[in-house]
C-alpha cells in the first residue's frame, strides 16, 4: 500500500495487529508494568518513527523496549539506551536535549528521523524473520516519504541487515557484500550511504564494547557526511 503522508501510514502503524505473538507480549507488559513506574499509562501499541519530514539522517533502531519505547510510545524514550544515544546525538548538536524520557519532553532532531523495524517488543529482543517481514512494508514506506534522506544509521545487526533487505528490495545487491560491524560505511546504489553502529544497550555499553567517544566519533562523521 502507498501512504499519502506521515499521518496515513502512522495510523496503520498504531493500529496494526499482524503479528500475534508481539500483540499478546506487548499488551501483556503494558497490563503488568513495572514497579517504577505503576503511575504510568502504558502505551503498549506498536510505536511509529518520529522527527522531521525534511529529515536528511534516518536512525534505524531493532524495536522499542519493554518499558522504554512500549510504555512512551516514542522508540529510543525513557530507557538505558535512550540515555546513552541522546547523549551522544546532543554532543555532535544533532539533538536538540541530551535526553529523551517521553513524548511530550520537547526533544527535537536536527534534520533527523528516528524509527524502528520492527514496531513492537518481541520477547526476549528476537524477533522472528516472519515478524520482521511483516514490518518492512511500514518501513519502505517511510523512507518513500522521507525523500530528503542522505544517511541512514543502523544501530545493531537486525536493523542493520533490515535496512540492506529493503535496498535489496530495490537493487540487485547481494548481502554478504556488506558486512556489519561498528562504523562501517556503504555507498548504496541510489547515493545513499549506510552506515552501521552498535547498538547503545546497556550490555554493550557497560561491556565497552560501545563507548562514549566511540559513538561520538561516528556521529560527527556522519555529521560531516551531512
Amino acid at each position: 500500500m502507498t501512504y499519502k503522508s506521515f499521518a496515513q501510514l502512522n495510523d496503520a502503524i498504531v493500529h496494526c495487529t499482524k503479528c500475534p505473538r508481539l500483540v499478546a507480549f506487548r499488551t501483556r507488559i503494558a497490563k503488568e508494568k513495572r514497579k517504577q513506574y505503576r503511575d504510568w499509562e502504558y502505551w503498549g501499541r506498536p510505536v511509529t518513527g518520529y522527527g522531521s519530514p525534511d529529515a536528511r539522517l534516518l536512525i534505524v533502531g531493532l524495536a522499542p523496549a519493554a518499558h522504554g519505547g512500549n510504555r512512551t510510545g516514542r522508540v529510543f524514550t525513557g530507557d538505558k539506551s535512550a540515555e546513552f544515544l541522546m547523549r551522544c546525538l546532543y554532543a555532535v548538536g544533532l539533538a536538540s536535549q541530551p535526553t529523551s524520557t517521553r513524548r511530550d519532553d520537547g526533544l527535537v532532531l536536527n534534520r533527523g528521523y528516528m524509527t524502528p523495524v520492527l514496531r513492537c517488543v518481541p520477547p526476549g529482543d528476537k524477533p522472528t524473520a516472519r515478524e520482521l517481514a511483516n514490518c518492512r512494508p511500514y518501513f519502505q514506506s517511510e523512507l518513500q516519504l522521507l525523500s530528503d534522506i542522505k544517511v541512514i544509521l543502523a544501530l545493531g545487526g537486525i536493523a542493520f541487515k533490515s535496512c540492506l533487505k529493503y535496498f535489496q528490495s530495490i537493487f540487485p545487491i547481494t548481502l554478504k557484500d556488506y558486512p556489519f560491524q561498528h562504523n562501517v560505511h556503504y555507498r548504496m546504489p541510489d547515493g545513499k550511504r549506510l552506515v552501521g553502529s552498535y547498538h547503545p544497550s546497556p550490555r554493550n555499553v557497560n561491556t565497552k564494547r560501545l563507548t562514549y567517544e566511540m559513538m561520538v566519533d561516528m556521529l560527527e562523521t556522519v555529521k560531516g557526511i551531512l
